[in-house]
């Protein structure tokens, strides 16, 4: 897990000092002291969601996000999403049909559920890529959540 997480963070430091000159870093314990707060809002929040963007960068920005139940299907026309997790457990299901699509903002794509896709669990350590115009949806057990760091491309 060690490795990975590492590696995620050299790739995020490499790619915002090749485009904006400085080094962005997340320790491990300051990761963990984000998603606790997080975790809160999450909980309190009726959407079981709470996310922060950390940085932004040409092309792309990073975010921490904490999941505690399940969110709606969703699709991006423009952009690829990197999900590293951090921490718990998830199913994501990619491909497939939105069902009740509807454009929220220019090429986004939300609805209640993806319906055909194929399904995967996630864990901890676990790094996913979802190219842009691919349907996605987390799902969460009852009683369990899930920490993310997320890449947000632009393609």
């Amino acid at each position: 897990m060690k490795l990975i997480w590492g590696m995620a963070m050299a790739l995020t430091a490499m790619t915002a000092l090749a485009q904006s000159g400085g080094v962005n870093h997340y320790s491990a314990a300051k990761l963990q002291r984000m998603a606790q707060k997080l975790e809160q809002q999450a909980t309190s929040d009726r959407t079981g969601i709470a996310a922060k963007t950390l940085e932004k960068y040409p092309g792309h920005f990073t975010m921490l996000t904490v999941r505690t139940s399940s969110g709606g299907a969703e699709m991006h026309a423009h952009d690829a999403d990197i999900f590293f997790i951090v921490d718990g457990q998830a199913a994501l299901t990619t491909g497939g049909t939105i069902v009740d699509a509807k454009t929220t903002a220019p090429g986004e794509t939300r609805g209640t559920k993806v319906e055909g896709g194929v399904t995967q669990q996630l864990g901890k350590g676990d790094v996913v890529h979802i190219s842009p115009n691919t349907p996605h949806q987390m799902t969460i057990a009852k009683g369990h959540s899930v920490t993310y760091f997320v890449v947000k491309v632009h393609e």
